[in-house]
């Protein structure tokens, strides 16, 4: 569809992903809108019937409806439940969609071949919401190394802070608490970190180790004496836990805070509606009630065909902030905080280059500007029908090869060969 005509985007999932990158299209209306939303919450159909201005006929309880229609634009923004990815990407792809694809692309191996079989079959274009590639950051980063900045990297460690309230939200309260009902810790919160390892030093894997695993929010760490809820918790528990909802939450509302994670929680968000979830479901649960079961920290180990090493760590007990990577080559060492990169040349000592935008890449900063990064080159991909704009699904596939390898890993306690 070369030209200037704007995009016409179908969203399936009205959650928290699909708000914020269906943002886009309300800051550049010229180039993209959406047309139609599939989401059960009530709530979230009628948001984007308002901000985007869906009639209703174009309100969809169940996304396998609107694939039922014929296909009402050129791309499709998938942002629903990971378990079910696959399913609507193949779906998606097989009506002819431009797919924008929240990660994992799948939970399996078998699935994820399923994709990659369809994506082949449709020519269309897919884009992963790998979205630390899509930062400033990541792109002076990626410029310095191309440069030789530090010659030709030999090693690189890498560290994932998830931030110790994010992991009581999203993996011990929240909708990936539970493998079968969404996807392992690695596979949900770090295939962007494999594939961040594979972005700044690419090459092929040759075998791989992982370990980790549920080590704190378990029930025989609950203290002594603590409520099944946080609202109910004595005070002298509640206030000496890092943990409680009243502080992440509640506290933070009446701070002013808003948007993410407390629209999580209630939607439209208001107090009373904050108070009822934090009365009533998940997100108000002590910690320590052992209804979680994915890894709280985890450990990849990769070595490379031509014996190159690259390390990993994800840790949910943590501050929250960017992720931090160093590379050690042969003319120099480099360290990145998501902001800024300090290199030092053997021969000429330190320096320091300004290349982020001094956002810490959480979800409340748009992942450092990755998101509306991903998305402004997403539409124009479709626009100009120019797939060079995107990063190359191929490599995406590929981190997430590697990233269900190293569960399988972990799980079974052995090294994985390729």
């Amino acid at each position: 569809m070369k030209g200037d005509t704007p995009v016409r985007l179908v969203v399936l999932g009205g959650g928290n992903r699909g708000r914020t990158l269906a943002q886009y299209a309300l800051l550049h209306p010229d180039r993209t809108r959406v047309v139609a939303v599939a989401e059960p919450h009530p709530g979230r159909r009628a948001y984007f019937a308002e901000a985007h201005g869906l009639p209703p006929h174009r309100l969809y309880e169940d996304w396998r409806a609107l694939l039922e229609e014929p296909r009402l634009g050129e791309a499709a923004l998938l942002t629903l439940p990971d378990a079910l990815h696959a399913e609507a990407a193949v779906a998606l792809l097989e009506k002819g969609y431009h797919v924008l694809l929240e990660k994992p692309v799948a939970t399996t191996l078998e699935d994820l071949d399923r994709v990659e079989g369809a994506w082949r079959r449709s020519g269309r274009m897919v884009a992963v919401a790998h979205v630390l590639r899509y930062t400033p950051y990541a792109r002076g980063l990626k410029a310095l190394l191309e440069e030789g900045v530090i010659g030709h990297p030999v090693s690189l460690q890498h560290l994932e802070p998830v931030g110790h309230w994010h992991f009581a939200h999203s993996y011990v309260r929240g909708n990936w608490r539970e493998e079968k009902a969404s996807s392992p810790f690695l596979l949900a919160k770090a295939v962007h970190d494999l594939d961040w390892i594979l972005f700044l030093m690419p090459g092929e894997v040759a075998r791989m180790a992982s370990f980790g695993g549920l080590y704190h929010f378990r029930p025989e760490n609950r203290p002594k004496g603590a409520g099944e809820r946080c609202l109910s918790c004595p005070e002298e528990v509640e206030r000496a836990c890092p943990f409680s909802a009243r502080r992440i939450y509640l506290e933070a509302y009446d701070r002013g805070e808003r948007g993410w994670p407390l629209d999580v929680v209630a939607f439209p968000l208001t107090r009373e509606a904050l108070l009822e979830a934090l009365w009533t479901g998940p997100y108000g649960e002590c910690v320590y009630l052992g209804k979680n079961d994915v890894a709280d920290h985890q450990a990849v180990l990769l070595e490379y065909r031509d014996g190159r090493t690259a390390s990993f760590h994800a840790e949910a007990l943590s501050r929250m902030r960017f992720r931090e990577t160093r590379l050690f080559g042969t003319e120099g060492e480099l360290w990145g905080d998501g902001e800024s990169v300090r290199v030092f040349r053997f021969l000429e000592g330190e320096r320091v280059y300004r290349v982020g935008e001094g956002r810490e890449g959480s979800l409340r900063s748009g992942h450092g500007g990755g998101d509306m990064g991903l998305m402004a080159d997403f539409v124009e991909a479709v626009a100009r029908e120019d797939p060079s704009r995107l990063e190359a699904f191929e490599e995406a596939l590929y981190a997430h090869r590697l990233t269900l390898l190293a569960e399988q890993s972990r799980r079974e306690g052995r090294t994985v060969d390729l």
